[in-house]
């Protein structure tokens, strides 16, 4: 077999595209691979382009290797836009015309921002928030202005809102939900955010939709109006209603695709040797209980490159197994996570325990089955161990065993208000229990101890 034929051609140079490559060739020194992105000649952290915007950070602080890592480990770069795949001759095409062969072809092209068809939406100063290029696009179409409007909840809408105060930009924020993020967070989080939110001077405009955007006649932003017609003046837009699989080029071929392209369990499309990865690749069936079959985070991204890596350079083939579901997130100075799953709405057969201080920017929801068997777990401004909850849920601790140790998953930082003693005291007066905290040893106050 020529090399040519031998060759991994990678679309997409993201967290899963770039995971992939670099496995690969930790496996395999001699594979031709190369790595194929529009967007940017080198991998960067796209959850560092706020940081960049914010003056925290420049370009080159964000990309994790050295630009000649490439070079010393043999993985070709090339940037430029795929306009479409030849499956039968195996060969891609560029918008510029130029043709590239391969023999496997890994589908790692990420998301992009979501539009419904709003009037205005293509005016300049309309935009998300995912790409470098987009970026570039922010600070350019946000001099001088004098308000903002950013439309849909979730987390890269709070980037934006927290990256425009920084410039103290006056932002005005969109959300159609009766609560902020509520499709995903329960009441009393999703009002957490929300005072927290307008508590930085974001005028927070809940249950309220985007009607249109308006031209200034010109191909320029001027305002926009709302469902319920009041027209709020603003130079820029910003996008935030979620994101979409990135497959524009796949639809209409014979590569199957639905919201995204359609894999099974070991990353295989319906097309011999093409594999799907990331953002851009949907399951036919869910990864395990309540998960999705689109998952569009950073860890789930990096996994499906190594699994799929793996499998490329190993007889002993494996399904994916992403194990117990995590996230992590920040709202202005507070953080989150998640592990498990915590339904915004409540399910039959379930109970949960919410404790949130006094302040109202620290909170803990702990959700149980009817056994009594931890599913999930909610933090807001408490840094929890991810291995005591991966641990706990893997093993189903009940409850009075969790509340009695939670102790151990605490990592917040020296000297930290000890937030567990405050929520087992409100844990035994709201269940009538006499749950204590076990005394540690000098020596274990020093190290911690393990779950």
């Amino acid at each position: 077999m020529s090399e040519k034929n031998k060759s991994i051609v990678i679309i997409g140079n993201g967290i899963s595209g770039v995971t992939c490559a670099r496995t690969i060739r930790k496996q395999d020194p001699r594979v031709p691979i190369t790595l194929i992105s529009g967007e940017t000649t080198h991998f960067f952290s796209r959850t560092a382009l706020m940081y960049i915007y914010m003056g925290h950070m420049k370009y080159e602080d964000t990309k994790p290797y050295a630009d000649d890592f490439w070079e010393k480990n043999d993985i070709q770069l090339r940037q430029g836009w795929v306009s479409s795949v030849d499956y039968t001759h195996k060969k891609l095409v560029f918008q510029n015309g130029d043709e590239l062969s391969y023999g496997t072809l890994i589908l790692a092209t990420g998301s992009k921002p979501n539009k419904f068809g709003w009037p205005g939406e293509n005016l300049e100063g309309v935009q998300g928030l995912y790409s470098y290029p987009d970026l570039l696009d922010m600070e350019k179409h946000t001099q001088s202005i004098n308000r903002a409007v950013i439309v849909g909840g979730g987390l890269i809408g709070i980037e934006m809102a927290e990256m425009l105060g920084s410039r103290n930009i006056p932002v005005t924020f969109l959300v159609r939900e009766k609560g902020f993020w509520d499709n995903v967070l329960p009441q009393e989080e999703a009002d957490l955010v929300s005072r927290h939110i307008r508590e930085h001077g974001v005028d927070l405009r809940l249950e309220t939709e985007l009607a249109a955007i308006l031209d200034d006649g010109k191909g320029r932003v001027k305002g926009v109006r709302t469902g319920n017609g009041e027209t709020i003046d603003c130079g820029f837009v910003g996008l935030t209603a979620g994101v979409s699989p990135y497959i524009e080029i796949f639809k209409g071929t014979e590569l199957e695709t639905n919201r995204g392209i359609l894999v099974d369990e070991k990353f295989q499309t319906n097309l011999p040797d093409v594999y799907a990865i990331g953002d851009c690749a949907e399951f036919k069936i869910a990864p395990g209980p309540d998960r999705k079959k689109i998952e569009q985070v950073w860890y789930t991204g990096r996994m499906h490159g190594e699994t799929l890596a793996h499998n490329l350079t190993s007889k002993n083939q494996v399904s994916y197994q992403p194990g117990i579901w995590f996230n992590s997130a920040k709202f202005f100075d507070i953080e989150y996570q998640t592990y498990g799953h915590v339904p915004a709405q409540p399910r039959e057969g379930e109970w949960a325990f919410y404790w949130e201080d006094a302040s109202g920017k620290m909170a803990l929801r702990l959700l149980f089955n009817e056994k009594d068997e931890v599913l999930g777990v909610n933090a807001f401004g408490w840094r929890i161990r991810h291995a005591f909850f991966d641990r706990a849920i893997t093993e189903g601790w009940e409850a009075d065993r969790l509340l009695s140790q939670l102790h151990k998953a605490d990592f917040n930082p020296e000297f930290h208000k000890k937030l567990h003693r405050l929520l087992i005291a409100a844990y035994n007066k709201e269940k009538g229990k006499s749950l204590t905290i076990p005394k540690r040893s000098f020596i274990q106050k020093l190290i911690g101890s393990r779950a």
